[in-house]
């Protein structure tokens, strides 16, 4: 298969906004695809590589683009994945070099177009609508077999190239070979968001409540002395988490598969940021050091396997029952059941006080949906607010072609005077607000490149966001963490905006 035929069906998707459209897209390409291909086509239509991360950052991209282009398409899709290959193995003095040529090799055997779709893949910036659920319905109809088949192999294995080549080749037969099998991670059961207290009520007569702890998710396989930690994103993080292994270790029990969170607490018991937590992962020397400073405790919420038995299609309440057995107290996150939204206040203040991000919310008859965001988990935590100016604003791609869409978002510096960014966002913004927003933008625009319009600092915007962290990509050493527009404040005007003293009191820096 051409590597054309991949970027014609991401342009499609991208420029519809029909879910049946894009499946219907999906579907003729994994239906036209030889086995070897399937993997390769399904990872690309997702925004990613097979390999992951190859080592290719945009200034090596930068230096490896040709000036020149085929005019006619001659790339396979075989070639473009044996090169990746290439690329990500190479190692050592000289890599960087030998990575740049053979990426610069790649690029001078595509058109125009796969030139542009091949730099936004090696990226991660391929944003084209072929979300997980869409090729998760497109892979049923292209194999004839049933949507809950692939999402339930997809829940086993975390791997959707794995499961498509197999529902291609084999059906439901296939798909039946994936089941849980220790020290193959599963995909995380992830949550909605609950605005109040009151809204879980709504949907649940009676809930498991738990402190939502700002730490780093873990899923732990056990099978006798052998124990593999694995993070949100399945990484395997056994060697920097010793404590955590040992602790388990100590546990009399054979096999499990545990689903907690791991965080690093301050002297009085409360948690540290999340960046603070996560100096602990992606070192693989200091770690007795980094031990000593920055000790690990670990909570555990679900018990998805234990002792030969798969607990993922118990209810709630008899996984909750079964890890209650199993582990010690100190090792269980802290919960309640609630069955009143004023019980559910008391218990979100105590989770507040002792430093924490809010509450989740669990559905007691509910299985665990594996790499699902499902209505039976809700999560509740109170955002902060700041008034914030925007300073620019970048072209959006896909549907938001055509409209500027992640704001530059900045804070008021008294003291030197200007602003001083602390982040981007493109959420919050529905159709309405992105077209006013562009043609606003646009007025106010003091200059622009390729992707940017720089405006007058004129217009403020009061963005919801769920903490303050420390950062070097912004001047001012801070960014907001999942930042969002909640409206534009035409009552204020610039000087009125938040200050950057502000944003450092939240952050403990005052």
């Amino acid at each position: 298969m051409l590597l054309l035929e991949i970027v014609e069906t991401s342009r499609k998707i991208s420029e519809t906004r029909a879910r049946l459209r894009k499946i219907a897209a999906l579907t003729d390409l994994l239906r036209r695809s030889r086995p070897e291909e399937v993997r390769i086509v399904v990872a690309y239509l997702s925004g990613e590589l097979l390999q992951g991360r190859i080592g290719i950052g945009p200034a090596t991209l930068r230096g490896a683009f040709p000036d020149t282009h085929l005019p006619a398409p001659t790339l396979t899709l075989g070639q473009v994945d044996q090169t990746l290959e290439r690329v990500a193995e190479l190692r050592g003095t000289g890599s960087t070099r030998e990575r740049g040529a053979l990426l610069s090799g790649l690029l001078a055997q595509a058109t125009r177009e796969e030139q542009g779709f091949l730099a936004r893949l090696i990226l991660g910036e391929l944003r084209q609508g072929a979300l997980e659920g869409v090729m998760v319905e497109a892979i049923a109809r292209a194999a004839q077999v049933p949507a809950s088949e692939v999402r339930r192999a997809l829940m086993l294995s975390g791997d959707l190239s794995e499961v498509a080549q197999a529902a291609l080749s084999a059906g439901s037969t296939g798909l039946r070979r994936f089941s849980i099998q220790l020290f193959r991670p599963l995909q995380p059961m992830l949550a909605e968001t609950a605005e109040k207290v009151g809204d879980v009520f709504e949907r649940f007569e009676r809930a498991a409540l738990e402190y939502k702890l700002d730490g780093a998710r873990v899923q732990v396989h056990r099978s006798g002395n052998e124990m593999r930690v694995y993070t949100r994103r399945l990484n395997d993080v056994t060697g920097a988490v010793p404590e955590l292994v040992e602790q388990l270790r100590r546990l009399p029990l054979h096999e499990f598969i545990l689903d907690g969170e791991t965080l690093a607490l301050r002297p009085d018991g409360k948690p540290h940021p999340f960046q603070v937590t996560m100096r602990r992962f992606g070192r693989r020397r200091d770690v007795e050091r980094l031990r000593q400073q920055l000790p690990l405790s670990t909570y555990f919420f679900d018990i998805l396997y234990l002792d030969g038995q798969d607990l993922i299609d118990l209810a709630t309440d008899e996984r909750i029952a079964a890890l209650a057995s199993a582990l010690p107290d100190n090792l269980l996150v802290p919960r309640t059941i609630a069955g009143t939204a004023q019980e559910a206040e008391l218990f979100l203040e105590r989770a507040l006080a002792a430093g924490h991000e809010g509450l989740m919310a669990k559905s007691l008859d509910a299985a665990y949906e594996a790499g699902r965001r499902g209505r039976t988990w809700l999560k509740l935590k109170p955002s902060h607010t700041l008034d914030l100016v925007v300073l620019a604003a970048e072209w959006g791609s896909g549907r938001r072609r055509g409209w500027l869409s992640n704001l530059h978002l900045g804070a008021r510096d008294p003291g030197r005077g200007g602003f001083v960014m602390l982040g981007k966002t493109f959420k919050g913004l529905d159709d309405q607000t992105l077209a006013w927003q562009t043609e606003r933008l646009q007025a106010l625009e003091v200059a622009r490149d390729a992707y940017t319009v720089y405006v007058r600092p004129e217009l403020v915007a009061e963005i919801a966001f769920d903490g303050v962290q420390a950062s070097a990509k912004y001047p001012g050493g801070l960014a907001l963490r999942f930042a969002r527009l909640r409206r534009y404040r035409f009552d204020k005007d610039a000087s009125e905006a938040d200050t950057i003293d502000s944003v450092r009191a939240l952050h403990g820096q005052a």
